[in-house]
């Protein structure tokens, strides 16, 4: 079926090439969740409980969503989580910001500016995965 069947409009090559950079991003990201549990885990900020299954669980959801927004008929809800799990994860990128010391082989610009790569990737899921309006339709 072609995602016209689905309700959703065609894309065109810049939104194909977003939605590939999420499905890669998340993908990678996940699976890494589970190959690096201890350098994920180190991140968590200590105020929130249970580390370990906060990485797994937030593993788990990437690649849920990866696959899910793959599918047409699931790509708006899988964009939807995607952006919330982002927002959720944010408290451990401010987290290495606010401590760099902690954290000596990634350098503190870098820190800042993965910050600011939050917001560019919650709009890149947004864009890639939200329906497109004024396309013909077939």
């Amino acid at each position: 079926m072609t995602e016209l069947a689905h309700g959703g409009a065609q894309m065109g090559w810049g939104r194909k090439i977003a939605l590939g950079v999420v499905v890669t991003w998340f993908l990678v990201g996940g699976v890494a969740h589970f190959l690096l549990v201890d350098a994920f885990v180190s991140v968590v900020p200590p105020s929130l409980p249970q580390p370990a299954l906060l990485v797994y669980v937030s593993g788990v959801f990437e690649i849920l969503g990866a696959i899910g927004v793959l599918l047409p008929r699931w790509r708006r809800r899988a964009g939807i989580g995607l952006i919330l799990l982002t927002i959720a994860v944010t408290p451990a990128n401010v987290y290495m910001w606010q401590h760099p010391e902690l954290f000596p082989v990634v350098s503190p610009a870098f820190l800042t500016i993965r910050l600011w790569l939050q917001l560019a990737l919650i709009a890149c899921i947004a864009w890639s995965t939200w329906p497109v309006h004024g396309y013909r339709r077939d």
